[in-house]
């Protein structure tokens, strides 16, 4: 059985708007994730076997039930948290989950279901998701935990038995259910600033301190908040230079997908490059490239100053004060988003860091770019590279003179390949998955999420996930799916 032991659903009624998912013709399930579940002790399915028949297992037909918002279980809550948000550095004072449905806490994690319906923040959205952005989502947290990256997990993809009506005609509908520790994001606190709820905003300080910041609740309420802005600020220097290591780009750093804890959240058109571009975006709806992949350590920056705002009044009744203080200690810690993401792509190389292997980094990576080379592939071949075997890299004088300087750095290249991941979720691949699914075969989804589940290791039985894409199969774009 699912335990739920809440604590959302706890705080006033004007942090979120209870609400059921909506009603499904013929759910079934795609896929559960058993190892999530056993450590979350929630039970994994034994086919055939209906709940009745033994109090901790679920059947499939009962997970599709119960993970498409059909059945809901004893303590579960259905709720839709609020919050605004700042989308594409545009202040939009009320957002809120307009297809998501909070289903409860167990072992300290959020359920959430997304696709599962209108709620009182859809706006003119049919709070339904097509079935390719669950693919999507599931393949791509699953692999981002793989490598180590702090992120929301996939516990279910279930298919809704309906159609969606999308950019590109009628889909097959479905319901993600994913799980983090807690869905508040920057636009949480936002939500309440921009209607001037100062208790509200104290309120979620000390839920979110509580829970995710312990050792600052003893203090005062302005030391709270900039204890958490300086600890967030650390969370999301390493996250981000994660991020970024991998070739990854979110697509969407607005506010609302901005977690307070430091995790990926709200994988919508998000994807891994394959050729290198400092300046690559995927996403449909990023026409001026504000979230590409070399703004986004900027752009973590610009949003946790946005969060300080909502801190102001908590500080000093002097405005002017309030803003200096925290100005301050912030700025006093931005310079982590700079050096954890020079800690995590000097490693990359086999160096320790510093201004001069920061400096070979940035001539490998416009050595990548001069020459249109794979991200990943680049990383994972300097082995090679080390010891002459440079069939991969075109003979340039730039690589000459990286290779001079890099060699005389004296690397270590004999642990780099359990740096430097071998298979990432590949857009083409993704793609070829959600095709194949929405043919009715799904083999190809479980071979990719297997091939995630060991990024770092070849395996010749899943080889052609690590195969970058033919020039027919370039994916140039992603989308959200609402």
């Amino acid at each position: 059985m699912i335990y739920f032991n809440n604590t959302y659903s706890k705080l006033p009624e004007r942090f979120f708007k209870r609400n059921k998912p909506a009603n499904f013709p013929d759910p079934t399930l795609l896929a559960f994730n058993s190892e999530l579940a056993a450590e979350l002790e929630i039970a994994a399915p034994v086919p055939g076997m209906e709940t009745g028949a033994e109090e901790s297992v679920y059947s499939d037909d009962d997970l599709a039930q119960v993970f498409s918002g059909q059945k809901i279980l004893p303590g579960s809550e259905p709720l839709s948290q609020a919050y605004a948000g700042f989308q594409f550095g545009q202040p939009v004072p009320e957002l809120g989950d307009g297809r998501a449905h909070y289903l409860g806490e167990t072992n300290g994690v959020e359920l959430q279901l997304k696709g599962s319906g209108r709620t009182p923040f859809a706006r003119n959205g049919d709070g339904r998701s097509s079935l390719g952005p669950v693919i999507r989502e599931y393949l791509v947290s699953e692999a981002m935990a793989a490598l180590g990256v702090p992120t929301t997990r996939a516990l279910a993809a279930v298919r809704t038995g309906e159609e969606v009506i999308r950019q590109f005609g009628p889909e097959p509908g479905g319901v993600f259910t994913r799980v983090a520790p807690t869905h508040v994001r920057v636009g949480t606190f936002q939500y309440f600033a921009f209607k001037n709820d100062l208790e509200a905003i104290e309120i979620l300080l000390k839920y979110v301190v509580e829970r995710f910041y312990p050792e600052l609740q003893n203090l005062p309420v302005a030391d709270q908040c900039i204890g958490m802005l300086q600890m967030l600020t650390c969370r999301q220097a390493e996250l981000i230079a994660h991020w970024k290591s991998l070739g990854f780009i979110h697509g969407v750093m607005n506010t609302d997908n901005f977690s307070v804890i430091g995790i990926t959240i709200d994988y919508g058109p998000c994807a891994f490059m394959d050729q290198f571009s400092y300046d690559k975006v995927f996403s449909s709806i990023d026409r001026d490239g504000r979230y590409s992949y070399a703004n986004q350590t900027a752009i973590a920056k610009w949003n946790l100053f946005r969060l300080a705002e909502c801190f102001v009044p908590l500080i000093r009744d002097d405005e002017a004060q309030s803003i200096q203080l925290l100005t301050t200690a912030l700025e006093g810690k931005m310079e982590m988003l700079d050096k954890a993401e020079h800690k995590v792509m000097t490693a990359k190389l086999g160096l320790p860091p510093g201004v001069e292997q920061t400096e070979l980094v940035y001539l490998f990576l416009a050595y990548c770019e001069n020459e249109q080379l794979d991200f990943t592939l680049a990383f994972r071949n300097l082995p090679e590279l080390y010891c002459n075997q440079t069939d991969f890299f075109p003979q340039t004088t730039e690589l000459s003179a990286f290779t001079e300087k890099w060699k005389a750095h004296e690397p270590d290249v004999e642990p780099l390949n359990t740096v430097n991941p071998l298979i990432i979720p590949r857009n083409h691949q993704v793609e070829r998955v959600i095709q194949s699914c929405y043919q009715g075969n799904d083999e190809p989804f479980f071979q990719m999420l297997e091939a995630g589940k060991k990024p770092f290791e070849k395996n010749e039985a899943l080889a052609e996930f690590a195969i970058p894409p033919k020039k027919n199969e370039i994916v140039r774009q992603t989308y959200c799916g609402t």
